[in-house]
Formats: C-alpha cells, structure tokens, sequence
C-alpha cells in the first residue's frame, strides 16, 4: 500500500481487529472521477449515508479489474488521497441499468436520493468512464450494485 494515510488507518484497524490480519491488502481509491464527486462520496460513505456504490461492467472490463467480492476491504480517500475510513463490501449483484430502482438509489445517496438523481448522475459518469474506450452507456448496460458497511472511521 503505497498511500502513507491509509497504510497507517489500515495498520490502525488491524490493531483493534487481529481476525484481519491475514485479509489481502485493501485498495485504495476515491469514489468519483473529479474533486467534487470524491470528497462528497467520501464524506457521505464516512457518515453512513451511503451504503453502496456502482459501478460498470464494461469499465471495469476494460480496465482489466476484478469484480467487487463479499469480504473485500476499501479504505476510501478523499480526492487528496486522504484516507477517510474503511469499508467492508457485504453484498454484490449485477443489473441492468434499466432495472436499478428507487430503493437501490436510495442506498447511494446521491442528490436528493431519489432514483431520477441516480439515474442522471451514473448516465453521466458512465458516459465519461466510457468515451475512453470508445463505448457509450445503454439502457441495457450491466451495473455492478456493491453494498457495503463502514468498519472504521
């Protein structure tokens, strides 16, 4: 783990939680491919508002990475690469973008939390995360749904 902050908030967790100590090394990442998004995501994971976080398919494909799995640790940065907590991925399920409904969105917790605010933000993060492998979003895309509970802050 090449980030000193979160190297140090991992090696603070694992104290308190010796059962980990053989878990992989977590990743490190931001939530959100510009400033605003990452600190806004980071501060609504850190507060327990958000619960889960999706992702594309096809992106992830693209950039040759594995799927989310139940167990996986994250520690979460700001924008910065500030380490801001640790999240444990409970659950992953894939869906059609067409299919991710109202309770779903909620879980996310962006904009006013309704599912036309998770619909226009993940179009148009979609979009950007796309055009650099020369695809466009679609209805009928596959959305990587992760849930996930903060086990340290």
């Amino acid at each position: 783990m090449e980030n000193a902050s979160a190297r140090n908030m991992w090696g603070n967790y694992l104290k308190n939680h010796l059962e980990d100590v053989s878990h992989t090394t977590p990743k490190t990442m931001c939530f959100g491919d510009n400033e605003q998004d990452a600190n806004e995501n980071s501060r609504l994971i850190q507060s327990g508002a958000r619960k889960a976080i999706s992702h594309s398919l096809l992106g992830l494909q693209n950039r040759n990475e594995a799927l989310p799995k139940i167990g996986d640790y994250i520690v979460v940065t700001n924008w910065s690469g500030e380490a801001q907590c640790i999240i444990a991925t409970t659950a992953v399920s894939l869906k059609p973008y067409f299919s991710i409904d109202a309770t779903y969105a909620q879980l996310e917790a962006n904009g006013d939390k309704s599912l036309d605010s998770w619909k226009k933000y993940h179009w148009d993060f979609f979009t950007r995360e796309l055009q650099e492998f020369k695809r466009e979003p679609r209805e009928s895309m596959i959305v990587v749904c992760q849930h996930f509970k903060v086990v340290n802050s």
